[in-house]
């Protein structure tokens, strides 16, 4: 017989999983063999679980992230100069623990920003914050900062998050204040938490786009020192998808 009075007053007390796992118990016969503990501790599992996913599912959402996209699901047959044994050991998040970096360089079309969502979304499954911004956008919210007084508000929300997906960077060389910017965006973080910089400007370019030597010594020395970097080269898998989609 289904007890609904206690598991209406589970979903009184916003215990969900267990409610839905006393629903099922009591509709199945298969239960009726397990003694009260056993019962009891699949109820207990069962809240967990559902408290777990709901806390992804919220890490996720506030993440932003670009793309759908999943370690399990990294395309290793193009031939881009991905290794697979560094792209694994990077999803471990050992290097988040240990407030790394990690610079992600290649040509456009080439996978970067998938290969930065992936692990931002393995980073959110671990129980850690990211966050998704491309270039463009981050400078144009800390202009709109600069003007309207949130700047310092700003800066320290990025400087709690875990995991700092920063895409497209250099697609232009930096004003004054942007550069001024991503300094004290990096100085905030610098081995506090972990940033991902996903670009198509090879390191030793970084300083043209930067465009001051003194700002970009800083930036690159706090940046790129303990960075994990992956170099992607090849064609563009966007271009092979679509040959792939006009020979199928």
């Amino acid at each position: 017989m289904l007890h609904q009075p206690t598991v209406d007053k589970l979903y009184e007390l916003r215990l969900f999983g267990m409610a839905q796992a006393l629903a099922e118990q009591d509709a199945s016969s298969q239960y009726e063999v397990l003694d009260f503990h056993d019962r009891l501790g699949l109820l207990v599992d069962r809240e967990r679980a559902e408290r777990d996913n709901t806390r992804l599912r919220m890490r996720l959402k506030k993440a932003k992230l670009r793309l759908t996209a999943t370690i399990e699901d990294v395309n290793y047959r193009h031939p881009r100069g991905l290794d697979k044994a560094v792209l694994l050991s990077l999803a471990g998040c050992q290097w988040i623990r240990e407030h790394h970096n990690c610079i992600i360089i290649g040509p456009t079309g080439i996978g970067k920003s998938y290969l930065a969502c992936a692990l931002a979304h393995k980073a959110c499954r671990e129980g850690y914050r990211a966050l998704y911004l491309r270039a463009p956008r981050l400078f144009d919210d800390l202009a709109l900062a600069h003007a309207d007084g949130r700047y310092r508000k700003i800066l320290a929300a990025y400087a709690r998050i875990d995991l700092l997906v920063i895409d497209d960077w250099g697609l232009a060389s930096l004003t004054q204040q942007q550069r001024q910017d991503l300094f004290e965006i990096i100085e905030e973080r610098h081995d506090l938490r972990s940033t991902i910089i996903a670009t198509q400007v090879p390191l030793e370019k970084w300083h043209n786009v930067i465009g001051d030597p003194t700002l970009g010594d800083a930036i690159l020395d706090r940046l790129a020192h303990s960075a994990h970097k992956i170099v992607l080269k090849g064609h563009s898998l966007r271009k092979k998808q679509d040959k792939d989609i006009q020979e199928s």
